[in-house]
């Protein structure tokens, strides 16, 4: 008897159809989360997408038939322009942008040999830029599309930390930044990025996270983040000495991908772990969670396709009485993204990840400029993202085309 036979046999005997509704059943993970039909009460027609340009900056903007427009500030999309222009835009033009739940399944589905960060950047791009349309089209901030917004102020930890400093030197860049930002939490890059228990210099880590805790004080949070530096062994000897230290959590200590390694290094501190910013594929993130590999979850609201896949990951992580505090890289008008996001989800961490190393230029293009004051940063209240840009600076960017 051929396998399917013997389960079909088995189903039978057990009074089951072949073709139950468990088998047709849409993932826990895919299951609808907002009720973005209330946008507006007639369909959002995308009538275009497109790729704008301005010197090392790219935008997204869409437009509907009606004549709506949104745009989002993208990340690292220029290596993957070919996979936005070719396989995603496509799918989205002429579709009701209040399906966006949906919308996005279906883009995975059919380039699913694709999945990774080089197709789920694109996804992003265009599902945010979708976002601030549907924002304006309804005249509510993103956060209350997404739920309602629960938090106007968002503590933010400072990172952007580096290796190619003395422990000295780190030290102090972030007891300046702290006391310009009046942040309440930072986080240290430690170890030697993916380097087989290398620290970037012998001692290193261990000088420069005492020196952190001895400078900043108690009452600052200080997390660690070791970008896969070790294997289980030497992640769990640096956890406990950090642990020591009353660092909040060790992200990222065994190489991304070796789950059974990081689990073990969960297992055995009493400290938190976290992970989870290079991932893109809920499945793995809910095998995550149940298994738990980590305390925190940390996808990045890009690599892992956007606000909507981001908000599955903490629907599954909230289920678990887990929080998430997505990792983030951008600090200009894509800051707006992070906001957005944490201002509408219940089990966001205590603090959201901002890149800030010292005192923040002003840029004139748009506003909100973000500039960290006591800690926080408001959440953009404007419609959509809640950006607004100034038209001149848009008349030198140029429209990106495959060749």
């Amino acid at each position: 008897m051929k396998r399917r036979d013997f389960l079909c046999a088995t189903a039978a005997g057990l009074g089951l159809a072949a073709d139950t509704d468990f088998d047709k059943r849409t993932p826990e993970y895919e299951q609808p989360l907002f009720e973005l039909h209330k946008a507006s009460s007639s369909p959002v027609k995308i009538a275009s997408i497109e790729l704008l340009r301005r010197g090392p900056q790219f935008f997204v903007r869409s437009r509907s038939a009606d004549g709506a427009a949104g745009m989002a500030r993208t990340k690292e999309i220029e290596d993957f322009a070919p996979i936005l222009l070719r396989r995603v835009i496509p799918h989205y033009v002429g579709k009701d942008a209040r399906d966006l739940e949906t919308l996005v399944d279906e883009v995975y589905i059919k380039n699913y040999k694709l999945a990774g960060q080089a197709f789920w950047v694109p996804v992003a791009a265009v599902e945010l830029s979708l976002f601030d349309l549907l924002g304006k089209v309804a005249r509510k901030p993103v956060g209350e599309l997404m739920g309602g917004v629960m938090r106007r102020e968002i503590p933010v930890y400072l990172s952007g930390s580096g290796r190619e400093t003395t422990a000295e030197q780190e030290v102090e860049v972030y007891v300046k930044a702290a006391e310009l930002s009046g942040a309440k939490a930072v986080k240290f890059k430690i170890g030697g990025r993916m380097s087989r228990n290398l620290d970037t210099y012998p001692g290193r880590t261990r000088r420069m996270m005492t020196l952190a805790r001895k400078r900043l004080g108690d009452k600052m949070m200080i997390y660690a983040d070791a970008n896969g530096s070790y294997d289980a062994a030497a992640a769990i000897e640096v956890g406990r000495m950090l642990e020591d230290l009353q660092v909040g959590f060790f992200e990222e200590p065994c190489p991304w991908e070796e789950l059974s390694e990081t689990r073990r290094v969960a297992d055995a501190l009493r400290m938190p772990v976290a992970g989870g910013e290079q991932d893109a594929s809920l499945w793995r993130f809910q095998w995550m969670i149940q298994n738990r590999v980590v305390d925190i979850v940390q996808p990045d609201l890009n690599y892992n396709g956007g606000l909507i896949r981001a908000a599955r990951v903490a629907r599954l992580a909230r289920a678990a009485k887990m929080t998430i505090v997505p990792h983030n890289t951008q600090t200009d008008a894509a800051g707006t993204n992070i906001l957005q996001f944490a201002s509408a989800i219940p089990n966001a961490g205590p603090f959201m990840e901002f890149p800030c190393r010292g005192p923040k230029k002003l840029e004139p293009w748009y506003t909100p400029n973000f500039v960290i004051k006591k800690g926080v940063l408001a959440v953009p209240t404007g419609p959509g993202l809640g950006m607004e840009y100034d038209p001149d600076y848009f008349k030198k960017a140029q429209k990106v085309e495959l060749a």
